[in-house]
């Protein structure tokens, strides 16, 4: 069972490949904001993953992202999230992300536990019904 408290962390570094420029999210060499916002779910989802049933993952729901902070090239942006709080199947995340410079975000973010050959299958019948 899934409580409050669970830590965990994930980091990238700034590549060529995560760029504002690279991802179309703006013209500038530094750290894109959806690969900011793919750091936070990546440390959530794996903070609780070993918790979970066999069987069983998660899925993100909502995310509410303040980037405030530039990071270039080269340097690595960590993420620190915590589980703050459990209602049923969906899981609140409270995240803080920085680079060896200080802060560049913060987040709150939102994950359901789902059972994923069901998920899966649920999304896959999505292409049948065009």
């Amino acid at each position: 069972m899934l409580t409050p408290g669970i830590k965990g962390t994930a980091s990238v570094t700034v590549t060529a490949a995560n760029t504002a420029a690279a991802m179309g999210s703006g013209e500038l060499e530094v750290f894109a904001t959806p690969a900011l916002a793919a750091l936070v779910e990546q440390a959530c989802w794996q903070s609780v993953a070993p918790e979970l049933d066999p069987g069983c993952g998660t899925v993100g729901s909502r995310l509410e992202l303040d980037h405030t902070a530039p990071t270039p090239v080269g340097l690595t942006v960590r993420c620190r999230c915590t589980l703050t709080a459990v209602e049923g199947r969906k899981l609140t995340f409270e995240a803080v992300m920085e680079d060896g410079c200080g802060p560049v975000g913060r987040a709150i973010h939102e994950r359901f536990i789902i059972q994923n050959e069901r998920f899966q299958h649920k999304a896959d019948a999505k292409k049948q019904a065009q």
